[in-house]
């Protein structure tokens, strides 16, 4: 219950909403809970781009739908992003060496996944006709808003140099 609990503060954390309270920690409701923040990350997004990027119409009607092509995608990558927290917090502190080795594997293939899908979809954005300055905005307003999330999820989940507190062992303070 206390890993749920931590997953559940993660994703709490990640949201950055003030709604983002009402999610509830019972196991049940859990995944309904995750896939809500989600969909209101998503929409925030939205906003956030749609406020930085001051898209004209010629440019919105290009835009928006590869964007939700791009969304679409990248939310399936997201998806096993959460299955790696979900299992990081469930096997906290007690992580194998083989634990950590598939952890590191799927890691290393949700950043390259991520980064091989903005590839594809700047040169979608490009062949339907968005200028290279307009793509270049918003592969650095997606790099900023990653790195937002990155840092809330980073700052939320243990690190592993970090061992639990055990008071036999613990220095005098």
């Amino acid at each position: 219950m206390k890993r749920r609990m931590l997953f559940a503060a993660i994703l709490l954390l990640l949201t950055v909403f003030p709604n983002a309270s009402s999610a509830q920690s019972n196991e049940p409701s859990l995944d309904s809970s995750i896939e809500s923040l989600r969909a209101d990350l998503r929409a925030d997004k939205v906003a956030i781009i749609t406020q930085a990027m001051q898209l004209n119409d010629q440019e919105s009607k290009i835009f928006w739908p590869v964007y939700r092509r791009y969304e679409a995608d990248l939310v399936k990558v997201n998806d096993q992003r959460v299955a790696l927290i979900k299992s990081y917090a469930d096997k906290f502190p007690s992580i194998t060496d083989a634990d950590a080795k598939g952890m590191i594997d799927q890691s290393l293939d949700f950043e390259s996944q991520r980064t091989n899908i903005k590839r594809k979809y700047a040169k979608e954005f490009q062949k339907a006709g968005l200028s290279s300055l307009t793509i270049a905005k918003f592969l650095q307003l997606e790099h900023r808003l990653d790195l937002l999330v990155d840092l809330k999820i980073a700052s939320a989940l243990p690190p592993l140099l970090v061992k639990p507190a055990d008071q036999s062992t613990a220095p005098n303070q």
